[in-house]
C-alpha cells in the first residue's frame, strides 16, 4: 500500500476502535445512570447502595481488562478495583479511613502506571513549564492541607486523620503530577477531575463549608468522569504504544 492507502486504513482502524471502545463502555454509562436515578443523599447505608455505587467503576475495570489484558491488574484496572472498594467503604461513615486507604492504593497504582513503558510514547523531556505545573500542584496540595488542618483537629479521630489526610494529599497530587508527564489529555483531565472530586468531598466531610445543595452530586459526577477518563486514557495509551511498535517493525 502507498502512503495515502496506509493513512486511510489507519483512520478506518482508529474509527473502528473508537466505536468498539464506546460499546464496551455502555455498561458503565448504564450503571452510572442507574446510580443517579436511585441515589438520594440521605439514603441509609446498605449493601445494595454500596453495590450500586461501586458498579460503574467495577464495569470500567472490566472494560480496561478486556482491552489491555491481565497486565492492567497491577495498573489502572487494579486502581479501579481498589476505588470500588473505597466506594463501598465510604457508604458507611465508620469506614471512612478504610475507604481513604483503598483510594490511596488506587492512586499509587495509577502513579506507577503513568511511569510505565505504555505511556513512554506520549512522554517527552520535562520543560520548565511542566516542572512549573508540578510545583503548582504540590503548592496547591500543601495549601489545601494547611487550610483544612484546623477542621481536621476538631474531628473525633484527629490523631489518625491529620497524618492520614496529609499522606493522601501527597499521593493524589503525585498522581496528578505524573499524569501531566504522560501528555495524554484523557489521563491528565481525569486526574485533575479526581482531585476536584476529592477536594469537594473533603470540604463537606470535614465541615469546612456549609452544606451545599448539590454538593454530593458534584462529588460523584466529577468522580465518575475522572475514572472514565483515566480508563480511556489507559486504553488509548496501550493501543498507541502498539501502533508505534508495529510502525517500527514495518
Amino acid at each position: 500500500m502507498d502512503i495515502l492507502e496506509t493513512d486511510a486504513f489507519d483512520r478506518r482502524r482508529r474509527r473502528n476502535m473508537s466505536c468498539a471502545l464506546l460499546l464496551s463502555l455502555l455498561p458503565f454509562f448504564s450503571s452510572a445512570a442507574l446510580f443517579f436515578y436511585l441515589w438520594t443523599p440521605d439514603s441509609s447505608a446498605s449493601v445494595m447502595s454500596a453495590g450500586v455505587k461501586s458498579a460503574p467503576v467495577l464495569l470500567l475495570a472490566a472494560a480496561v481488562l478486556s482491552w489491555n489484558g491481565g497486565q492492567s491488574v497491577l495498573g489502572v484496572a487494579g486502581g479501579l478495583i481498589f476505588s470500588a472498594v473505597g466506594d463501598c467503604c465510604l457508604v458507611w461513615p465508620d469506614l471512612f479511613l478504610h475507604g481513604m486507604a483503598a483510594f490511596a492504593v488506587a492512586h499509587l497504582l495509577y502513579s506507577f502506571t503513568f511511569l510505565s513503558s505504555r505511556y513512554s510514547a506520549y512522554s517527552s523531556s520535562s520543560s520548565i513549564w511542566i516542572r512549573s505545573l508540578y510545583l503548582i500542584l504540590f503548592m496547591f496540595g500543601g495549601g489545601f492541607y494547611i487550610y483544612i488542618y484546623p477542621f481536621l483537629q476538631k474531628a473525633p479521630d484527629s490523631g489518625v486523620l491529620l497524618p492520614a489526610v496529609g499522606v493522601y494529599i501527597v499521593l493524589i497530587v503525585l498522581m496528578g503530577s505524573l499524569a501531566i508527564r504522560t501528555h495524554n489529555m484523557a489521563t491528565l483531565f481525569g486526574s485533575l477531575a479526581f482531585m476536584v472530586s476529592d477536594l469537594s468531598l473533603a470540604l463537606q466531610v470535614f465541615k469546612v463549608t456549609a452544606p451545599m445543595e448539590h454538593g454530593n452530586a458534584v462529588v460523584m459526577v466529577t468522580y465518575y468522569l475522572a475514572q472514565l477518563l483515566i480508563a480511556v486514557g489507559d486504553v488509548n495509551a496501550v493501543n498507541y504504544n502498539n501502533d508505534i511498535a508495529k510502525w517500527k517493525r514495518s
